[in-house]
């Protein structure tokens, strides 16, 4: 058989690997020469994060008995992971002679267990954090394909080996128990999911006699913590989250903000930022919900592709009822006392509304929000060197 011409090489590589189906060679019904034929393009290649997983296992599994009550179960962890791209690797570390129940659920899930022994009755706390951190860095350098790196841990120890992976351009995840992850590391990570969160983890009642632990006395190692978005489920704080952000967004960015952008910054602000634990089941819920509530709007276009434009409402009924009762307010002072100031305006409203926050509207102050209601010609704002303040008027 004769060599096949140029054209028929194999074309174009991903990663380095060529795509062999991009061409098939038939023979012609003579045998004179070879044809060759393209194929459809049936198997378009699918750009997914690769993950290398490392879990300091000692933390995890005394926290879940310790903090939770229950056993650790690696698969709510994979499945968690599943849903982000391909875990290529996959190392726990510790004393697998204190583990031995736990090797038959690693090896089911495909776990390298890497032994770290203690010897002579010492106790090496930091042998296998310090084996961990090693091979993290060693596979960050030696596998450039490996993009998103999960630590599961709650020692703040492993803060730095975080900060390093993100200098070397690598995406990493964090997971640990919330009662004894550190405050120190969920900041540290582009996002951090605690244990009990994840699905599948059942977590049994707790007796009424059972009294909490006692928290620990390091302030390094004090457990993470309440953050907005992190389990509060005020929908109220969540949509001044979601404004603020999105303001934020617009203010910078030249582009429209889709929501994977969006999602994106609040995870910057917030790593463990999480749409279940207000209720909603995807990140696109939670967005419906707010445009119903007419404190954003969708919109989607072509290119979409299940990604949507968001956007503030032209004039959603919500916000203009806050710009109502912001001239509402300043009417009714002014009525009695004469145009107020604008310090302690604020405060008057919210006796009126006690949950009003101009950040719920993409706002970063209330200077910004009583300008915007200027501009529209509500009120009127003008500074008063006598007072060294802002006076607002009623609009006449």
């Amino acid at each position: 058989m004769s060599e096949l011409p140029d054209s028929a090489q194999y074309s174009g590589a991903q990663h380095g690997r060529h795509r062999p189906w991009q061409h098939s060679v038939a023979m012609d019904p003579l045998g004179a020469r070879e044809a060759i034929s393209p194929l459809p393009a049936t198997l378009p290649l699918m750009e997914e994060e690769r993950i290398g997983l490392f879990i300091d296992y000692e933390n995890l599994a005394i926290g879940a008995r310790d903090d939770l009550g229950i056993d650790m179960d690696f698969k709510p962890i994979a499945d968690a992971l599943a849903e982000r791209g391909r875990v290529v690797v996959r190392r726990a570390y510790a004393d697998w002679t204190a583990f031995d129940d736990d090797r038959r659920n690693l090896v089911e899930n495909h776990v390298e267990m890497i032994e770290i022994p203690q010897r002579r009755g010492l106790v090496r706390k930091n042998a296998a954090d310090i084996k961990m951190a090693v091979d993290a860095i060693e596979l960050a350098f030696e596998r450039d394909y490996v993009t998103t790196f999960v630590i599961c841990t709650g020692d703040s120890d492993f803060t730095p080996l975080v900060h390093k992976l993100r200098e070397l351009n690598k995406r990493v995840i964090g997971v640990g128990m919330k009662a004894s992850t550190s405050a120190l590391l969920p900041p540290a990570c582009d996002e951090f999911l605690f244990y009990e969160r994840l699905e599948g983890v059942e977590i049994p009642r707790r007796k009424a006699s059972q009294k909490p632990k006692a928290k620990p006395s390091n302030g390094a190692d004090k457990p993470a913590p309440q953050q907005v978005g992190n389990g509060g489920g005020d929908i109220d704080q969540l949509a001044v989250l979601v404004t603020g952000t999105l303001a934020g967004l617009q203010r910078s960015s030249g582009s429209a903000v889709r929501s994977s952008m969006l999602k994106r910054a609040l995870l910057r602000k917030d790593p463990t930022f999480n749409e279940a634990d207000y209720g909603f089941r995807a990140f696109g819920e939670l967005l419906r919900h707010l445009a119903e509530r007419n404190v954003l709007h969708l919109t989607d276009d072509e290119g979409s592709r299940g990604d949507p434009v968001i956007e503030f409402t032209e004039e959603g009924s919500v916000q203009a009822d806050a710009f109502a009762l912001l001239a509402d307010t300043v009417a009714e002072i002014q009525g009695k006392d004469g145009p107020p100031a604008l310090s302690g305006l604020k405060n008057e409203m919210r006796k009126r509304q006690s949950n009003f926050s101009e950040k719920r509207f993409g706002y970063t102050g209330f200077l910004q929000f009583v300008r915007a209601a200027d501009t529209r010609g509500l009120v009127h704002l003008e500074w008063v060197s006598d007072m060294g303040d802002y006076r607002v008027t009623a609009s006449t």
